[in-house]
């Protein structure tokens, strides 16, 4: 017997289905009907309590800075950008970066909502500052 091939098994996967998801304009969490909570990153067996429930959900996609840094780049290079630490209303934090200010005018606790851009031929996940409270 031989062992599965991991590519494919992470084609056929949640993150798969969550970079399909993407790839088709959609931002997606996984919500927990065990314990009634937000999961991301896609996951099989939720974090929190353990159980195989997990749906697939839309987020409000508002959320909060967390944390930020600026990354430091040449000008050819593409120039400088942001990676930053958001909090989702939904009680879920991911890395991404905002976008349509400077970076390093993105601040701690500056309110934000995600949109899903293509870069490079896929869906990518990144954050617009609102005049909306986090």
């Amino acid at each position: 017997m031989t062992a599965p091939d991991q590519t494919e098994s992470v084609s056929h996967g949640v993150e798969a289905q969550y970079r399909q998801a993407l790839d088709d304009g959609r931002f997606l969490i996984q919500h927990c009907a065990g314990c009634d909570r937000a999961v991301f990153y896609p996951r099989m067996i939720c974090p929190h309590c353990g159980a195989d429930k997990l749906a697939w959900t839309e987020p409000d996609g508002r959320g909060a800075v967390y944390s930020t840094t600026v990354v430091r780049r040449k000008p050819d290079a593409g120039g400088d950008y942001n990676v930053a630490l958001i909090d989702l209303r939904e009680g879920v934090r991911l890395m991404s970066r905002v976008e349509g200010i400077a970076p390093d005018a993105v601040r701690i606790g500056m309110g934000v909502r995600a949109r899903v851009i293509r870069q490079n031929g896929q869906g990518l996940v990144v954050f617009v500052p609102t005049p909306e409270a986090p």
